[in-house]
């Protein structure tokens, strides 16, 4: 199946304006991280103590929390799921036997003598352990990345690689930037998430390096501009690229608009990571070729003996 046959865009015409883009984005994300103290993490990384807490009817989170403040426990992170009677209360105390979720509940139960509620899960982690984790999902980033540029040297050729972890860094960088800009914390499954759109960029990335691979033969037999064979590359792969970004990108979707709070963050990451992902295949990855090729040519052209032709 083929939504578009035989297009003749000029993605690099409009690099330009992609590069502005792009530019816009990161700075934006990063000035926001930098403004914040760096990401939202979650009691994952920082160390802490998550209650659930069930009602039997819906409830506000507003009261909820302000029955927290009441009895000293301040600075609550609560969210709010199900059918209004489910709640997600976090707190950076570490829990000590049931010492933390014992107050929150005993705080509950009095600010809601006629619906009090029950206690569904406890789940601590202590601030050494959330450093750990914390470093071990930065090194498994680091590592995936490193591995890609090794595994794609190999396949393609260095400049390949270089380009596809580029666009890997820019998806990551720009897909950060958006949960500082939005105040989205950032766990271990949002890490999940990122080595999963990693991935999922790479895949698409590698479609398109094939594709240029493949018409480069006809750079040298037609005497084709390296920018026509990259345009012509992407245009031949662009079919694909929409219909399998696009199916994915309907049930991530749904999982935002349905999934509930608690996998929001998830939902999030993978659907601003397929866009920007598909988006820095055709606009950052690809364009980095060319760039590599002109300055080839040109140290070729340094190093040839003056008078020979």
């Amino acid at each position: 199946m083929e939504f578009f046959r035989q297009t003749s865009i000029d993605f690099l015409g409009r690099l330009k304006f992609a590069l502005a883009f792009s530019m816009t984005m990161i700075l934006a994300g990063i000035v926001s991280l930098v403004i914040k103290g760096g990401p939202l993490y979650g009691i994952d990384f920082l160390g802490g103590t998550e209650v659930n807490v069930k009602f039997q009817n819906p409830q506000q989170t507003a009261v909820v929390r302000q029955a927290l403040s009441a009895q000293g426990i301040n600075k609550a992170e609560i969210k709010q799921f199900g059918d209004r009677t489910d709640f997600l209360i976090r707190v950076q105390q570490q829990e000590s036997g049931t010492q933390v979720s014992d107050a929150i509940v005993a705080a509950l139960q009095k600010a809601f003598p006629n619906d009090a509620p029950t206690l569904q899960s406890v789940d601590s982690v202590g601030p050494k352990i959330g450093q750990e984790l914390r470093d071990a999902a930065i090194w498994a980033i680091l590592i995936a990345l490193g591995l890609i540029l090794i595994y794609i040297s190999i396949r393609f050729e260095f400049v390949f690689a270089v380009g596809a972890v580029v666009a890997l860094v820019h998806d990551v960088v720009i897909t950060l930037g958006l949960f500082s800009l939005f105040n989205m914390e950032i766990n271990l499954a949002i890490v999940a998430a990122f080595l999963t759109l990693v991935g999922y960029s790479l895949n698409d990335t590698i479609v398109v390096y094939d594709r240029i691979r493949e018409n480069m033969v006809l750079l040298r037999r037609e005497a084709m501009s390296i920018e026509k064979v990259i345009n012509l590359s992407i245009n031949q792969t662009l079919s694909r690229t929409i219909l399998t970004s696009g199916t994915t990108l309907i049930v991530v979707v749904i999982l935002f608009l349905f999934g509930g709070e608690v996998i929001r963050g998830f939902s999030f990451c993978m659907l601003a990571g397929i866009i920007v992902g598909t988006y820095s295949s055709i606009f950052i990855a690809a364009p980095l070729v060319v760039e590599w090729y002109h300055r080839h040519q040109a140290a070729k052209i340094k190093m040839k003996p003056v008078g020979v032709r």
